[in-house]
């Protein structure tokens, strides 16, 4: 699990990708602070690492990467730490399409493609 500080490439998320899921790296966004974690098997365990670092719960935002797609399916907006009746998201889906434009510019803020 990392919290990226500088920019990754797409063949480094490959790579990164190949570790535990083959095709695919889960992350998390915080959509206040515009930070990114990356890579461990579930959501959670990179929640609690942003939580670890300074974030706060209703910022964070689960979602998959998958560094072989191309456009809008590039990042996949499903992670069981979406469901937040109390923010009127009510599915695994991040549900508001102006966190996922959030979402989208935070990773293109930290990977080059």
């Amino acid at each position: 699990m990392i919290i990226l500080n500088e920019k990754l490439t797409v063949p480094q998320l490959s790579e990164i990708a190949a570790e535990l899921f083959v095709d695919m790296v889960k992350a998390v966004a915080d959509i206040r602070l515009g930070k990114l974690a990356i890579n461990a098997e579930l959501h959670s365990d990179l929640e609690q690492l942003m939580l670890e670092n300074g974030s706060m719960q209703e910022d964070l935002w689960g979602f998959n990467i998958y560094p072989e797609v191309e456009g809008d399916d590039f990042i996949e907006f499903d992670s069981l730490i979406n469901i937040r009746p109390r923010q009127s998201n009510f599915s695994r889906n991040v549900e508001d399409e102006s966190i996922q434009l959030r979402i989208r510019e935070i990773v293109d803020k930290f990977v080059s493609r």
